[in-house]
């Protein structure tokens, strides 16, 4: 049996170099037929002997050990503390320094972990209350799931998002691929529309008014509607998701033909400057009642600039702005739209808040950060700049199972997160991954509550660009005041009346 088993083999090497040497495409298998092949064998599981053997906790991108260890330990409910000291470049351009408090705010009657116990941070104001929409809303979480559409993510990814949001009493961006049913868990939603308009339009692919209308009586838990400019993985671009993957249930949710491409172009037919950008806004806010918003990754200032005038002059405009990061990046891109296009967070930011501070409209506007800050840390940085909700998406993707592997593009994502491939969406089960989001987004709460506390503040609100320090240079340390040259306003809940009317609106 032997010496047929050992024949077939060397057969088969002898079939392999044979084709080697006659094939052109690859100089490598030309001149080193058969050994040739374990270039590309390393080549392709690459990623993985870096991720699990070659690189150190600091190494790694878009997150690093670290950060995914305290990710998937927090949503285990395991222990996510670090020993020994940090092992993080602490001098380094860019390391944030969040300065505590000799006196930290409240009693010493808590002497567990921050993880421990289970706090809800909500939002320091309420979204719509100053326009005067119909429905204001005020989250009762500070953080929340970023937009991820159905299509892009499988149905227990979505399932356990949406399920997992709710438990935790965040509220879930629906992301532009509509409201499926994976959608309708529970949790709160923000129902965003894209250039595509999935499931907000008419058989020809326009905007549909009454098609929104009919979504959000069909699904009440629509709280807020964001219309996305731009997203950070790639701004200014627009998309297909190949007809392979419109399944009869995507086709439903999104408002398309099963079966065919779906194209999202890379601007808005519904709009085509910024009035008009505005009059749609007021719009659908007339007719749903519900706060409108609009999200978008930050390049060139002039939109923005024209955007807080007209808005100084009349008062209409957007009741949200969410700022996406340059860094930020669920969706499949490019790879000089990844690296290249659109301002990292931290800059983007700055600059668009600036504008809208200096016309006196920052204070009317609930400004929500994406871009990797899911992380405590980060989000203090974000809210000290003037964020008031921190969105993440990519850490919860890590918390429902996501292994970064940097697959999503390929439709075999392991984890089965980014994927439609029923075996492995079957290694995804909703309800305890659903668990694990809770756990994580309670952790990350806690731990920002304890951070708040340790720095003397009761809300993270309260944290201004003169409470943490970046590293500019070798020993040399700036304020988020001297690096960006602006404040914002402190909402204490024991000191600014409008807080404390913000904190205890009656919101239906």
């Amino acid at each position: 049996m032997w010496p047929w088993i050992i024949g077939g083999l060397l057969g088969l090497l002898a079939v392999i170099a044979v084709y080697d040497v006659c094939q052109k495409r690859s100089p490598i298998l030309r001149a080193f037929p058969v050994v040739g092949h374990l270039r590309y064998l390393l080549i392709e599981i690459g990623p993985e002997i870096r991720q699990y053997l070659v690189a150190s906790n600091r190494e790694e991108a878009p997150f690093n050990r670290s950060e995914r260890e305290w990710i998937s330990r927090s949503a285990d409910k395991k222990n996510n503390y670090f020993g020994f000291g940090t092992d993080d470049q602490i001098y380094g351009i860019g390391y944030p320094i969040i300065k505590h408090a000799m006196f930290p705010h409240g009693t010493a009657s808590f002497t567990g972990s921050a993880k421990d116990k289970s706090v809800e941070i909500p939002c320091a104001k309420v979204i719509g209350a100053a326009r005067g929409r119909r429905h204001p809303y005020r989250p009762t979480s500070i953080i929340n799931v970023s937009a991820m559409s159905y299509g892009s993510l499988g149905k227990n990814a979505m399932s356990a998002l949406n399920q997992g949001a709710h438990m935790a009493n965040a509220f879930h961006n629906t992301g532009e691929g509509g409201v499926s049913r994976y959608h309708r868990l529970g949790a709160d939603l923000c129902l965003q529309l894209g250039t595509g308009y999935f499931g907000a339009r008419d058989a020809d692919g326009n905007f549909s008014l009454e098609r929104v209308v009919r979504t959000i009586e069909e699904a009440p838990q629509i709280r807020m509607i964001e219309i996305k400019l731009s997203q950070g993985a790639k701004p200014g671009k627009g998309g297909v998701l190949p007809a392979a993957k419109v399944t009869a249930e995507i086709a439903e949710a999104r408002g398309v033909p099963v079966g065919r491409d779906v194209i999202s172009p890379n601007s808005h037919s519904a709009f085509h400057d910024t009035d008009s950008m505005i009059d749609f806004i007021e719009t659908i806010a007339a007719e749903t009642g519900r706060p409108v918003g609009i999200k978008s990754a930050i390049g060139r200032l002039t939109f923005w600039k024209d955007l807080a005038a007209k808005m100084k002059k009349d008062g209409r405009g957007p009741d949200f702005i969410t700022i996406d990061g340059g860094e930020g990046g669920t969706g499949a891109a490019p790879l000089a739209f990844a690296d290249h296009v659109a301002l990292p967070y931290k800059l983007g930011f700055t600059r668009v808040y600036k504008i809208f501070a200096e016309a006196g409209l920052a204070d009317d506007i609930v400004w929500i950060g994406a871009g990797k800050l899911g992380f405590a840390d980060r989000a203090i940085v974000a809210i000290a700049l003037g964020a008031d909700l921190i969105n993440v998406a990519r850490e919860a993707m890590l918390a429902i199972g996501c292994i970064q592997a940097q697959k999503c593009h390929t439709g075999g994502c392991p984890s089965g997160v980014t994927t439609h491939n029923p075996w492995l969406q079957r290694g995804l089960d909703p309800d305890v991954n659903a668990d694990r989001l809770r756990n994580y987004l309670q952790t990350f709460r806690n731990e920002l509550d304890a951070i708040t506390h340790a720095a003397g503040y009761e809300h993270p609100g309260q944290f201004t660009p003169h409470d943490v320090e970046i590293s500019a240079g070798p020993n040399v340390f700036k304020s988020l005041h001297e690096m960006f040259g602006y404040d914002k306003k402190m909402y204490a809940p024991d000191q600014d009346p409008k807080f404390k009317d913000r904190a205890t609106i009656d919101v239906p």
